[in-house]
């Protein structure tokens, strides 16, 4: 088990304030892709602890959700909604590349060009369900969406990049303790959730659920969210101390983690402790020859959103979460 520790240090445009002070002073925002009407809204997310994974008590408990353990987690921004389709799709066609960016950060120091294009693809892998504006992109591998967020990036010239598994979980959790932010009694559910009993079979539009306490939608169903971890079952057996930023980086392209759930799972699967494994079986039936390192078939339940920290880390760090080589 590998935990990476990442540092954060205040932004120089707050100036020589205390963290707390910082933290206080930093608020949500919106991020333009120039050269398209699209905005990230990116919610900022404190910094503080929380115990995870699942008690042994929980409901519907899964052996990999535990035992549950301490972790001290750094402020960071994540997107208040899942990456949608049209968004993507600035990625995929890559039309907005050569317009000029007036506001363009200095955190990335990548030429948009320089960032490999997915695959444009032939068939529709929405696979019926729909590619527009709202709906929440599927069927995008683990490396596809790493592709994005590094194309995100040199586009804006901020850093963006995947959310670690435990990013996702203090996020979803919003300080709860329970199986789901807003309690454990399923019959909530629908007020937040798209899962198998009220989705009609597909993904929905982002944003029609009640948010959770952090203001961030569908963190419960919709689409199943990648994280950078890869899945190892027993991870946390092996955690014997209070551990700041946890992260099992990747060392082959399965299984990776995805988290929250999705519009075609059943309740017990979108609580905040539950984890999936992803499976070579998402692209069973890929056209392509040799199978599509972008695109998954089988999986439409999948797909992402997307993270900030609060400074940049160093090229070396940012590479081994793009980790583009798997």
């Amino acid at each position: 088990m590998i935990c990476r520790y990442i540092t954060l240090v205040p932004l120089l445009f707050l100036g020589l304030l205390s963290s707390f002070s910082q933290e206080k002073e930093i608020k949500n925002y919106s991020q333009v892709l120039t050269g398209s009407d699209a905005l990230l809204d990116m919610v900022f997310i404190p910094s503080g602890s929380f115990t995870m994974g699942s008690p042994e008590s929980e409901i519907k408990r899964n052996a990999d959700e535990g035992p549950s353990h301490e972790v001290q987690i750094n402020a960071f921004w994540m997107s208040k909604y899942e990456i949608t389709w049209d968004v993507y799709n600035l990625f995929v066609n890559r039309t907005i590349d050569a317009v000029p960016n007036t506001s363009k950060g200095s955190d990335v120091d990548i030429e948009v060009d320089a960032v490999a294009g997915a695959t444009v693809p032939y068939v529709d892998m929405s696979l019926g369900m729909g590619t527009e504006t709202g709906l929440p992109v599927g069927n995008v591998t683990h490396h596809s969406a790493s592709a994005f967020c590094k194309w995100l990036s040199a586009k804006t010239g901020y850093f963006y990049r995947l959310p670690t598994e435990a990013e996702w979980e203090y996020a979803a959790r919003a300080g709860s303790t329970t199986a789901y932010h807003f309690g454990d009694d399923t019959t909530e559910l629908d007020d937040y959730a798209w899962h198998y009993k009220n989705s009609n079979g597909t993904y929905q539009k982002v944003g029609q659920k009640k948010p959770n306490p952090w203001g961030l939608y569908d963190m419960h169903g919709n689409v199943a969210e990648w994280t950078l971890d890869q899945y190892i079952p027993e991870a946390y057996a092996n955690r014997k101390i209070v551990l700041e930023n946890p992260w099992e980086p990747a060392t082959k392209e399965y299984p990776r983690t995805a988290r929250g759930g999705s519009y075609d799972d059943d309740p017990e699967d979108l609580r905040s402790a539950a984890r999936t494994g992803s499976m070579e079986r998402w692209k069973m039936r890929d056209p392509q020859f040799p199978k599509s390192k972008w695109w998954n078939t089988d999986a439409p339940f999948v797909g992402f959103r997307i993270v900030r920290q609060v400074t940049k880390p160093t090229p070396e760090e940012m590479k081994l979460y793009w980790n583009q080589e798997l």
